[in-house]
């Protein structure tokens, strides 16, 4: 078991533009926009009787996008049946050394980190449906040198293909949901993604057990052409049609998601007038730096970042067998990841439900302070163990609670939530420059973690890496009180006032723009 196999990997979203706080243009366009959202708000609910069908589309694209989710979880998850039957058996016919196994597992986050870089400019210019359908040609061609090799080469160039695909679709499928979809649903459509990928492991986990290597990595082939298929009757995000000048278009994506009823005039004038002011505000790499709201968004996401991945689920994950074999629940590898999904599934599931009730601070406080207390029973069990085992009768228990209690806080919080944030964190002037850096930053981090968590063992002891975790813990759900704000039921654009220390005004309810104020 490794931390790449249960990881559940991270979802970038795309939202609006930040503007010079404390102008006099600042104030026009915020009283203007005010206006035009309220207008929207009276235009759907004057068309529109049904709400839940007018919504109904919208869970429909978000689910096809992260259709997406489910093949990076394919490839997450494959590690795992793959390690024994590869390394041990050489199923394919040719030797694997364990070490050349890591590499096979951990290069993916290095393609990933690539593909980052690169899929802004792509999504620019393409839009964001046709930037994701073109990453069904990575991710087809890196399961066809897996199932085709014939050394360890071809495996670790297919899984960078891999890597390269699932990385896009980190940043492009939260993109496209943030922009299809209301705020008051934005936040269930945002934690698709992490639900389809923990999915998409699970799935792994269960045909794996069945087939051999290569016909798991045939199944896991189709995947992509599937969701390539469904996706392609999908419309294209109205905010990518508006920044073309093509408004007709906009509407017509706007009327397939909010229903066929639906005036979608007001929503067009506030899309072109933001798109106006973004043009106005075109900035440079550098420029893009001087703006408050987006310094503060990107250590805002690089923090999130950086305590999502230090969490500790590695070593949880790594320590399962002992902790499940030591409890007599078992120790094969197969009936251990199964159990692990299922969890992950069921926690995210709940995140789903749970992330525009709640929101997503809250969650996240919740979810790093008890994976905190979680490490913490983890460290005190092993390093009674290492002292006195006989100390540990009756036991057993504890650590298989603290571990499913650590998966379980994981998925709910600082699995779905991080990449959800940034998505909602970053402006449309600055978003092309800034959110690859926190995908590089986070699959980088990722990759190192997998390279040098072994280590950390021989170095601090069990024990000593677990505290290192729950310390690690706690300082994150620090950084969420003090630091984190709360973007639940937040217009796009708002959230840039917001950041920019400008008050602004939350939805409630549904569709309708009951205001309340931030403060």
């Amino acid at each position: 078991m490794n931390f790449e196999n249960e990881r559940a990997p991270l979802i970038p979203a795309i939202p609006a533009a930040a503007v010079a706080p404390g102008s006099r243009q600042y104030g026009t366009t915020y009283n203007r926009n005010s206006f035009l959202r309220e207008m929207t708000s009276s235009s759907m609910v004057n068309n529109v009787a049904d709400e839940s069908g007018r919504k109904l589309r919208q869970y429909i694209a978000g689910l096809a996008a992260s259709g997406g989710a489910l093949a990076v979880g394919t490839f997450l998850g494959w590690t795992s049946p793959a390690n024994f039957p590869l390394v041990q058996k050489q199923e394919y016919g040719f030797p694997i050394s364990m070490e050349e196994f890591s590499w096979i597992e951990s290069i993916t986050n290095l393609g990933a980190a690539v593909m980052c870089l690169l899929i802004g400019i792509l999504m620019k210019m393409i839009g964001r449906k046709w930037a994701m359908l073109t990453m069904v040609l990575p991710l087809l061609l890196g399961w066809l040198l897996i199932i085709f090799a014939k050394n360890v080469a071809m495996l670790l160039v297919g899984r960078f293909f891999l890597g390269m695909g699932g990385g896009a679709f980190c940043i492009a499928v939260p993109a496209y949901t943030a922009e299809i979809a209301q705020s008051s649903i934005r936040g269930m459509l945002g934690t698709f993604f992490q639900l389809l990928v923990t999915v998409g492991i699970l799935f792994v986990y269960g045909v794996g057990a069945a087939v051999n290597v290569q016909m798991l990595s045939i199944i896991c082939g189709v995947i992509p052409v599937a969701f390539g298929l469904i996706f392609l009757c999908m419309p294209e995000s109205p905010h990518h049609f508006i920044g073309k000048g093509r408004d007709v278009d906009a509407s017509k994506s706007l009327r397939w998601l909010r229903g066929i009823s639906y005036d979608s005039r007001a929503e067009i004038e506030a899309l072109k007038a933001e798109n106006a002011r973004i043009r106005e505000e075109n900035i440079t790499f550098v420029q893009s730096f001087k703006q408050r709201a987006t310094i503060r968004a990107l250590a805002i996401s690089l923090g999130l970042m950086f305590f999502q991945q230090l969490s500790g689920l590695y070593a949880v994950i790594f320590y399962t067998p002992t902790i499940f074999a030591n409890a007599n629940i078992g120790s094969d590898n197969t009936t251990i990841s199964i159990i692990v999904g299922i969890i992950q599934v069921d926690a995210t599931l709940l995140a789903t439900f749970m992330v525009d009730k709640t929101g997503r601070r809250i969650l996240l406080i919740i979810s790093d302070f008890f994976m905190a207390i979680s490490t913490i029973l983890l460290a005190v069990y092993f390093q009674l163990m290492e002292k006195d085992a006989t100390l540990l009768k009756n036991l057993e228990w504890l650590p298989t609670l603290a571990v499913c209690l650590f998966i379980t806080m994981f998925s709910i919080g600082y699995g779905p939530i991080p990449w959800l944030m940034v998505g909602e964190l970053f402006a449309n002037n600055a978003k092309a420059y800034v959110s690859p850096l926190v995908g590089v930053f986070t699959w980088t981090l990722a990759f190192l973690i997998t390279k040098i968590f072994p280590y950390l063992p021989d170095a601090l002891g069990i024990a000593g890496v677990f505290w290192l975790f729950s310390g690690l813990s706690l300082v994150g759900t620090v950084f969420v009180f003090f630091i984190v704000p709360e973007t639940k039921g937040i217009a796009l654009e708002d959230i840039q006032r917001m950041l920019s220390d400008e008050k602004v005004q939350r939805f409630s309810g549904h569709s309708n723009l009951a205001m309340e104020d931030d403060d």
